[in-house]
């Protein structure tokens, strides 16, 4: 949905920053807004390392707001479930060992379809829930049921008791509009298997082939179809003026991303970052998979340049409350990848199929 009228990006906000948590916020600019789709409310994901997961759940909040249905979603649920996953794997693979909780959108993927999702209200642990020293307890449960040779059941079991105890008691149903759900019949009735299509753009692989993208976080090999940085940005904007919205993976470190003054760009805004100067900084390791945000509109400023405007998880403390807006051209250098509704691209038939679907 495209929106003509424009006025001044979340004028309410310009008028009174607050102070973030690291520094004093400095005076915004001044920002109009092309296109903002509705959200639900801006998210804390805390010490976690779990951006992916509150990136991706805001997309799939949004593209559902935006065609007339209301959600917000746990991601505190499938923060459970990927533990408790990486407990039984621990159990099978002494040397399996998750020394963090990163990932990448389409994980989140996955893990909605292996194991549903719950409501936000319905699954909401307490905010000083330390999920990473949680997993560190479940490995070494795991170590010890291997070791004295006890099984997948009984670590199954105390495992469960040890997640209610530390994150929150897992209800058994959903309950929406009247209905009753399993947490999977709900996950599969917000996602369907081909609706999201994730792309990157580099040129150590063919474009328009899909390939496991080279990061770390990229625990289940998800594939990604890559496309030239020109059609990249296109999709994005296509997806965000057909009303939907886009999640954004990409690197925050930056020295210009500026989370308290809430906007992000490069140092040279005059020229077009090129495929070439991206595909450098990449293989010299300037950028870097950090954060994974909800792009949700289109803004532009006095001199006419396009931002990007994301919903970030690092709670409100911000000028604009939580949200950033990121500069074309740091979109375009900073991108390592985007998950998108397939409705926005223009001809579906000529896209690779996955070799490995989300819903596999």
């Amino acid at each position: 949905m495209r929106y003509h009228t424009i006025f001044i990006l979340f004028a309410a906000l310009l008028c009174s920053c607050s102070k973030s948590q690291e520094k004093e916020a400095t005076a915004p600019a001044k920002y109009h807004t092309d296109i903002l789709l509705r959200t639900t409310p801006v998210k804390q994901q805390g010490d976690s390392n779990l951006c992916w997961v509150y990136a991706m759940l805001a997309t799939i909040e949004t593209e559902h707001i935006m065609a007339g249905d209301s959600v917000e979603l746990s991601a505190a649920y499938l923060a459970r479930m990927y533990i408790r996953e990486q407990t039984m794997l621990r159990y099978g693979q002494a040397r399996h060992e998750m020394k963090d909780m990163r990932g990448m959108a389409p994980m989140t993927l996955r893990l909605l379809n292996r194991y549903g999702a719950m409501p936000h209200n319905s699954y909401r642990p307490a905010d000083d829930t330390d999920y990473l020293v949680t997993l560190r307890k479940l490995q070494r449960m795991a170590d010890h049921h291997r070791t004295q040779r006890r099984g997948l059941t009984s670590l199954g079991q105390e495992a469960d008791r040890l997640l209610d105890d530390r994150i929150a008691p897992m209800p058994l149903f959903v309950y929406m509009l009247g209905c009753q759900y399993t947490p999977l019949e709900f996950a599969h009735s917000l996602v369907g298997r081909d609706e999201y299509v994730a792309l990157t753009s580099f040129t150590h692989h063919p474009f328009g082939q899909r390939f496991p993208l080279e990061s770390p976080d990229n625990r289940y090999q998800d594939e990604y179809l890559n496309v030239p940085l020109d059609s990249l940005c296109h999709y994005i904007i296509r997806a965000l003026r057909g009303g939907h919205p886009v999640c954004w993976e990409g690197d925050t470190s930056e020295p210009l991303f500026d989370f308290s003054g809430g906007s992000a760009h490069m140092a040279d805004e005059s020229r077009k970052v090129t495929q070439e100067e991206r595909q450098e900084a990449f293989e010299r390791g300037e950028t870097t998979d950090d954060h994974c945000m909800a792009i949700v509109g289109l803004a532009h400023d006095r001199q006419g340049r396009r931002f990007f405007i994301c919903k970030n998880s690092w709670g409100t403390g911000n000028c604009y409350h939580g949200m950033m807006l990121l500069s074309e051209n740091y979109v375009r250098a900073k991108t390592i990848c985007v998950v998108l509704s397939s409705d926005a691209l223009p001809d579906m038939s000529q896209i690779v199929p996955r070799e490995k679907d989300f819903f596999d």
